[in-house]
């Protein structure tokens, strides 16, 4: 709502598809009308849709955000960057290596102002990142204001970065190379290394 109370409550709207009331979320309608934003500000997509209807949704935004403090991968972006459209990213995770190459950059990335460390015993670790309201404003700017040719060519580029680091031949080639490593350097079923076998025994 900030972003919008500077550049126009017209400018720009979120879609959010998702449940409106995840048992694990937030009730989503209550806290949109609790901040003003139920005057098309902000649009929830609630309706089940087929795998292969999401690209209309990926098409219909200009940009796909995801700004979640703990993501450990982040598929949707990597959906939408395979469809032509960039990525406003938290730089956490593997979010970080799907908006940019180290090079080129596919939408925006935005530094964490807060980092943590958090753990538990299902899993022993994950970072907490965490950014700034008025970087996350600042972002929204820069992306509202593109050009049209700017946004064309980090259009295109992410498309390719997804085509050329994500593509089924190289996850095929890439797992068997692993299989084969881990078989060559542990044995295999009945060869295998760092491995005691038990047997339990009932005692008369």
């Amino acid at each position: 709502m900030e972003f919008l109370d500077k550049v126009g409550h017209d400018k720009a709207c979120l879609l959010m598809h998702t449940d409106a009331r995840d048992p694990h979320g937030q009730d989503l309608p209550h806290l949109i009308e609790h901040i003003g934003a139920d005057k098309g500000q902000v649009f929830l997509s609630t309706t089940k849709i087929p795998p292969e209807e999401l690209a209309v949704l990926y098409n219909t935004a200009d940009f796909t955000i995801n700004i979640s403090d703990a993501e450990g991968f982040g598929l949707a972006t990597l959906e939408s960057l395979s469809c032509g459209t960039p990525i406003i990213v938290n730089m956490t995770g593997g979010l970080q290596e799907q908006v940019t190459d180290g090079k080129r950059w596919f939408g925006y990335g935005i530094k964490p102002c807060s980092k943590t460390v958090i753990g538990s015993l299902q899993v022993p670790y994950i970072y907490e990142d965490r950014i700034s309201q008025d970087d996350f404003n600042n972002v929204l700017e820069k992306a509202l204001n593109i050009s049209d040719k700017a946004y064309k060519k980090m259009s295109i580029q992410g498309r390719d970065h997804v085509d050329k680091n994500y593509n089924f031949e190289n996850y095929k080639e890439r797992w068997i190379e692993i299989m084969d490593d881990l078989i060559e350097r542990h044995g295999s079923w009945e060869t295998r290394k760092i491995y005691n076998r038990w047997h339990f025994m009932e005692v008369a």
